[in-house]
């Protein structure tokens, strides 16, 4: 039976029929070790002969290049390298024994607890990540408990006057358009109920839709 290898869930095979490279992620933060690379000293010259010999010869050249090339990269030699880069990658990460993740010494592990902030947070860390969770959801409370409406004109009684030869807007008191001059008597301000807000006509003097007398 195979010897069991720690620290394999969670890799890359940069291998190639040149060498071979492995790439290990802390399992928390997912920041990467790069293992050596380890030249594939074995086999490596016959197979890459065997596969050009393949590319000239036969129907079937290029499926045996492939295969050689393949069995150049894979095999004993490849279990070999992956055990040495495991060895070397430990080195770098520490084994939490609570929930078995291997994760970096720097960003992820509790030092002081010998586990990992997955398992044990660094306290002064969680307390400045809730206190900032706490400000940001209170600022959210207040924010929302303010009212930035109240100056709003929701039913558009004091719609401003627009000038009726060049459409500029003017604002309640202007006696004449800034634009071009033209006399703010000559606009027709259009009229609203100043109980419900429907708009009136000029000659009507109450309101259709409530009966309040129009101002």
């Amino acid at each position: 039976m195979s010897d069991l290898i720690q620290f394999v869930a969670n890799y890359d095979d940069l291998s190639t029929d040149k060498g071979f490279q492995f790439k290990f992620h802390c399992d928390k933060c997912r920041n990467g070790y790069m293992s050596r690379f380890q030249p594939n000293a074995i086999g490596i010259a016959g197979s890459l002969l065997q596969a050009a010999s393949s590319l000239f010869g036969g129907l079937g050249g290029a499926e045996n290049a492939a295969y050689h090339i393949q069995r150049a990269v894979g095999g004993k030699a490849h279990d070999s390298a992956l055990q040495t880069a495991v060895a070397e990658g430990k080195q770098q990460f520490k084994q939490c024994t609570r929930c078995g993740h291997w994760v970096c010494p720097d960003a992820c592990w509790n030092h002081s607890a010998g586990l990992c902030e997955d398992c044990a947070p660094d306290e002064q860390e969680e307390l400045r990540a809730q206190q900032a969770q706490a400000t940001s959801e209170q600022i959210r409370t207040r924010t929302r408990e303010q009212d930035y409406t109240k100056n709003l004109d929701f039913l558009n009684r004091d719609a401003l006057l627009q000038c009726q030869s060049c459409q500029t807007k003017l604002a309640p008191g202007q006696k004449f358009c800034p634009s071009c001059g033209t006399p703010a008597t000559a606009q027709t301000q259009p009229r609203h109920c100043t109980s419900c807000g429907e708009a009136l006509k000029p000659e009507q003097k109450f309101c259709p839709g409530c009966g309040t007398k129009a101002g």
